[in-house]
């Protein structure tokens, strides 16, 4: 058994909150470099060496890389061995991002309630999704996810009948509906299967992995890059200029689902895919 004190995890959750607004993954960082020097329209290649030196700009001054900080999102990955002790975990969680965002000057975005629109002026609570794994480890993922992405995105409950061609359909659909409104280059998170809680889950997930990882499955990781092809090839390109740089990564995550559906969830996130992880 593995004991984790709560308050060393609201010290983790806010150095993580702080540090994924303020510096820019090494991974992102890196395509963005690669696509600036692939895209052969001026334009897009301006724009995209403008965000690159925005990026470094806020990691320099250590401010946030941009003025929405999000809605934090965490993934916590607890083995059935963990106990937390000296408080509740989810507390825990909220502190941190309460501590984060008031330490760190990041902008307070969330309000108590959806239809009386009262902020909460500490940017919680967050959204925490569990699961429990085996073993006797403690994984946090916090993710500031961002509105001007997150109102994009779009969940569709297909016909079986649909099949592959229903699938891809969606997703071109999704991010032309989107255009320049999520600030392109985007990375496009897919969830296939599942019911209409879990495949809308599979797709934030998906926005977690590093860009130069492909899902394990070879037939899911060709229909990334297939759909990557297809959805750059739409001309959208760096904040909607044109280019080839629409997007710089998709990932997909499945799971099985019933035989009379096929759900489709697509979370579009921004070129600033921030994600930080600590585990106990």
């Amino acid at each position: 058994m593995k004991i984790v004190d709560a308050k060393r995890i609201t010290e983790e959750v806010k150095r993580l909150c702080i540090e994924a607004n303020y510096f820019l993954p090494e991974d992102v960082m890196e395509t963005l470099k690669e696509k600036k020097n692939e895209d052969g329209w001026e334009l897009a290649q301006d724009v995209l060496d403008k965000i690159i030196q925005n990026a470094d700009l806020a990691a320099n001054d250590e401010v946030p890389m941009c003025q929405d900080t999000g809605m934090l999102v965490a993934f916590v990955e607890m083995g059935q061995d963990v106990h937390v002790e000296n408080g509740f975990i989810e507390d825990a969680i909220n502190e941190g991002v309460r501590q984060g965002y008031e330490e760190g000057f990041l902008r307070k975005s969330v309000v108590k309630d959806p239809l009386d629109r009262i902020n909460t002026k500490d940017n919680t609570p967050a959204v925490i999704n569990y699961s429990i794994v085996p073993g006797d480890k403690l994984k946090i993922t916090v993710a500031p996810k961002g509105f001007g992405s997150e109102n994009m995105s779009r969940l569709a409950m297909l016909k079986p009948a649909e099949g592959l061609e229903g699938v891809k359909k969606f997703i071109l659909e999704t991010v032309e509906l989107a255009g320049p409104n999520p600030c392109p280059p985007i990375v496009v998170g897919v969830g296939i299967g599942g019911t209409f809680d879990r495949v809308t889950l599979l797709a934030k997930k998906s926005l977690m992995r590093d860009l130069d990882n492909y899902n394990e499955n070879p037939f899911y990781a060709d229909l990334e890059k297939e759909m990557l092809e297809k959805i750059n090839a739409l001309g959208i390109g760096p904040q909607g200029y044109g280019g080839k740089t629409t997007a710089l990564k998709v990932a997909i995550e499945y799971y099985p689902t019933h035989i009379a559906g096929l759900p489709v969830a697509v979370n579009i996130q921004c070129h600033a895919c921030r994600h930080k992880t600590v585990e106990f």
